[in-house]
């Protein structure tokens, strides 16, 4: 499949606009629960836990990170004045990190090469409410150790990044590989991969977990979950048949949890989402399947996890969240009766 197409689903899977649902919640049981935490975020895309349990989202249309409290869904500025965005909808501010109780942010998708200002595609410190420090310049990186797979855009377009002894993991999926950033601001490659596309990450301990999205047309056998550590010669799958993985995360104990956008539409045009209402949260078997926890998600991006509460962000600026995931599933698959799917 050619870089072309790859590289315009990365770009869509930023701008898609998600179609707004009706507002409502779900009465908590002994299965899982959903409910509408916030909507209204600009951009929204990565997303961490932070030092305090709150929430961070970074959204590259407002050009900032924002805090929100997991129980009530206030929404507070954590961050602002981030680069703008070079093609209105696209790219900019697109994760949020913490390491050592420090907010780093992920800029992506701006500078000269898409006809911008001279602004740096990589890893910026938050310094202050409006202050920002550079610390990894990895669209540099990129343009001076180009792989050796085709490509269109030489900076790349970095996915998701993730805290990891001291430094960062960051994926890239237009690239196909994940680089490792000291705090300093060293880069080096950690492993390159065909086209798999790979999206979200998590580690334990020394280990990595990776989601991969699978190249166009995404078909569920390509969406996996693999592991690796930095001095294993090959990933293992964990897990396959997720459609269009984009994020992985640990539960309770050592269960994972991971998030498909959906069904790729066959025969839609090259850089199209996922169909909408087709997203799903999975968890992962051990005999390498997955359970459905729930279903009908409008295309989310994001996914977090904390005390048995799944966080997931969307699209379309909002975060739904699903309580009691370690319970048995809906029989139909999905918490959300049809009045309140998002």
């Amino acid at each position: 499949m050619g870089s072309r197409r790859k590289f315009l689903f990365l770009l869509a899977a930023v701008i898609a606009i998600l179609i707004p649902p009706a507002a409502g919640t779900v009465s908590a049981s002994a299965e899982p629960s959903a409910s509408l935490l916030v909507s209204g975020l600009q951009g929204s895309f990565g997303s961490t836990v932070g030092p305090g349990g709150d929430l961070y989202v970074a959204e590259g249309v407002a050009r900032r990170v924002s805090r929100i409290d997991p129980d009530t869904g206030a929404v507070t500025t954590f961050a602002s004045g981030l680069p703008a965005q070079v093609i209105p909808g696209l790219g900019a501010a697109t994760d949020i990190e913490f390491v050592g109780g420090t907010a780093y942010v992920l800029v992506q998708f701006i500078g000269p090469y898409l006809g911008g200002p001279d602004q740096v595609n990589g890893i910026y410190r938050v310094d202050g409410p409006h202050t920002f420090t550079v610390v990894a310049d990895i669209g540099a990186f990129n343009v001076a150790h180009p792989p050796n797979t085709e490509f269109v855009l030489p900076t790349g377009v970095q996915t998701s990044f993730q805290g990891y002894r001291g430094g960062f993991l960051v994926t890239d999926g237009h690239l196909n590989r994940m680089l490792r950033v000291t705090i300093h601001g060293d880069i080096s490659v950690l492993r390159a991969f065909d086209n798999i596309v790979p999206t979200g990450l998590e580690t334990w301990g020394n280990r990595i977990y990776m989601a991969e999205a699978g190249p166009l047309p995404h078909r569920p056998q390509d969406g996996k979950i693999v592991s690796f550590t930095p001095k294993s010669a090959t990933a293992t799958v964990v897990a396959a048949g997720g459609p269009l993985l984009v994020d992985v995360e640990r539960g309770g104990g050592a269960t994972l949890y991971a998030l498909a956008q959906g069904t790729w539409a066959l025969g839609g045009g090259a850089g199209s989402p996922a169909i909408p209402n087709t997203g799903k949260l999975l968890k992962v078997n051990s005999d390498g399947t997955f359970t459905v926890i729930a279903d009908g998600l409008n295309r989310p991006v994001s996914l977090q996890i904390t005390k048995n509460t799944a966080y997931i962000v969307t699209m379309g600026g909002e975060i739904w969240k699903i309580g009691d995931i370690s319970q048995p599933p809906h029989r139909n698959g999905s918490p959300f009766p049809d009045s309140v799917r998002p």
